[in-house]
Parts: C-alpha cells; structure tokens; sequence
C-alpha cells in the first residue's frame, strides 16, 4: 500500500502519540528477541548435526548459513509490521521517520551496525543518550528510529 508518506507499497503506521524509545526499554525488547533468537539456532544447530552424521558442524558454510537465519528472523518482522515478538512485548517499533517499516536493504544495514555496535561494548546503543533524537549508531545508519507505541485507548 503506497502512500503519499512512503512512495513504495510498504507498511505504514501512525503517528499520532509516537516518542523515541528510551535505552532500557529498547534492551527489554533486545533481551526477549535474544531468548527466541537462541531457541532458533538450537533448532538450526539439531539439523545441522543431524545433517553431519551425529557431529558437530563448525564448517563455516553452516556458521554463515547460522547468520543468515539470525538477519531474516530479523529482517522478516521489521520489514513486514517493525516489531519483533520482543519488540511487541516492549510496545517498541522500528519505523522510519515517515512512519514506514524499513526496507530489507535498511533492515540490513541496521543488522550489520547493530553488530557493530555490540562489538564495540555496546556503544553504539548507548550513543542514543548523547543523541536529541535518542538514536543508536544503527538507527543513524540505516535511516530508521525506535518508537513507543501508545497503549491502545480504552473506549
């Protein structure tokens, strides 16, 4: 669906009541997703001594193939409603700043500086409280912010 806010047919979202998402509510969010995240490459790691006789797979096809599997489980929420299951639970969604889940090339590069960030003792996510706009290094880079979404109204 098109719109006048977002030229190419993606979700867009309103923007009424939306704020930038603080720090420790962005890493409640990033503390679930981690859960579902481990449960996937338990799953993923099964198949994959399974499919190697019974051994462990440490080749670097399967730790690429492992990667892959973490930025779609990723990229497939964020693109489609931005909002993983974790981000749900926090009432937290990525959007970009016309209110439109990302495109999978943003979804990407959010995913490779997100890495990035935590590889750096988690700078770049708490760069986001020197920020006026309260954004990581991975907002920055891919275009997009973390919102709050309002409760629901109780009418």
């Amino acid at each position: 669906m098109a719109s006048a806010r977002c030229p190419v047919a993606r979700h867009c979202f309103a923007q009424q009541g939306v704020r930038p998402a603080g720090l420790m509510r962005r890493l409640g969010g990033l503390v679930y997703d981690t859960f579902l995240v481990m449960a996937l490459l338990i799953v993923l790691g099964f198949v994959g001594v399974a499919a190697n006789g019974g051994e462990a797979n440490q080749s670097p096809l399967f730790r690429s193939l492992l990667l892959v599997a973490v930025f779609a489980f990723f990229a497939y929420f964020w693109s489609r409603s931005g909002m993983t299951l974790g981000m749900q639970a926090w009432r937290l969604r990525l959007q970009t700043p016309e209110g439109c889940a990302p495109t999978l090339p943003q979804c990407l590069l959010r995913f490779l500086v997100a890495g990035l960030s935590l590889g750096c003792g988690g700078l770049g996510y708490l760069w986001q409280l020197w920020d006026s706009e309260h954004r990581s290094w991975h907002d920055i880079a891919s275009g997009t912010r973390v919102v709050v979404v309002p409760r629901p109204s109780r009418e």
